[in-house]
């Protein structure tokens, strides 16, 4: 019985984590709310409570109670006045809290504000596609933003803004918080702004694209954010993100084929 009760409360404590973070998915997560209630209602036998509970990391649960904790506040957050007026919600992020591959973009637009989940609208699409093509499903991997509320826009505009620098200064601490909880193996930072907020400076991608830097000890790939490809759909734009892609994948130590070698290089 004792081996059971440690497992039985990182589910307790996953389940809220997960039905949050992962609303809107228009995939059935693999560790799904209805698996995790199910395995609640189930007593393990010792083999698989030890084997199962040794498989997640030793801190799981400090983990998910301090990311849980970390959402909380920063849906709460006013530190910019302007946007607080002007937004639906805060956008904290969506996917696996131990997940070894993050994406970071850079800030909500109209669609992900009123959803209250990053990357949904076209450019999204594009993005899960590429991670489908990586063999992940979104699921498995952690999605964020570092500016959390979408830039407020001018009256009587639409569209969406590039965020400013000071704004996504002021928001970089909670994407720090979450990157420190959640340990991801590997950073992609996607567009040329995620890397301004990234790194607190001005940036050209042609100088930084495909190229690996570290952020406060993370590696850290830069590529270009999928709605460039949407405007850009030459296949050798398309083969340079994927190149990059290739190299997360064997940075992660994963299985590539060659089929996914040869994605997008001319017949």
């Amino acid at each position: 019985m004792s081996e059971t009760i440690p497992f039985q409360q990182a589910l307790q404590g996953i389940e809220p984590l997960l039905r949050s973070m992962t609303q809107g998915f228009t995939q059935e997560p693999k560790a799904s709310i209805q698996s995790l209630q199910q395995l609640l209602n189930t007593q393990p036998s010792k083999a698989l409570s030890t084997s199962m509970t040794s498989a997640l990391p030793h801190d799981h649960d400090d983990r998910l109670q301090k990311l849980a904790h970390l959402r909380e506040e920063a849906l709460a957050c006013i530190r910019c006045p302007h946007l607080v007026a002007s937004r639906t919600q805060v956008v904290f992020g969506v996917g696996n809290p131990f997940a070894e591959l993050m994406f970071v973009g850079e800030a909500p637009g109209e669609e992900e504000d009123l959803k209250g989940e990053p990357f949904v609208g076209r450019a999204g699409q594009l993005l899960t596609k590429i991670i489908n093509a990586m063999e992940y499903q979104r699921e498995e991997i952690f999605i964020a933003n570092v500016l959390k509320c979408r830039p407020n826009m001018p009256p009587n505009t639409s569209g969406n803004r590039k965020p400013k620098l000071e704004e996504m200064t002021t928001c970089l601490p909670w994407l720090k918080q979450q990157i420190e909880l959640i340990k991801p193996r590997v950073l992609v930072a996607l567009g040329t702004t995620a890397v301004e907020g990234l790194l607190g400076k001005a940036v050209l991608m042609r100088d930084m694209r495909g190229k690996w830097f570290d952020f406060q000890g993370t590696p850290l790939m830069v590529t270009y954010h999928p709605a460039y490809l949407l405007r850009n759909q030459s296949l050798s734009e398309k083969r340079k993100v994927w190149e990059d892609m290739l190299q997360v994948l064997e940075k992660l130590e994963r299985p590539i084929s060659e089929k996914q070698r040869g994605f997008f290089l001319s017949k």
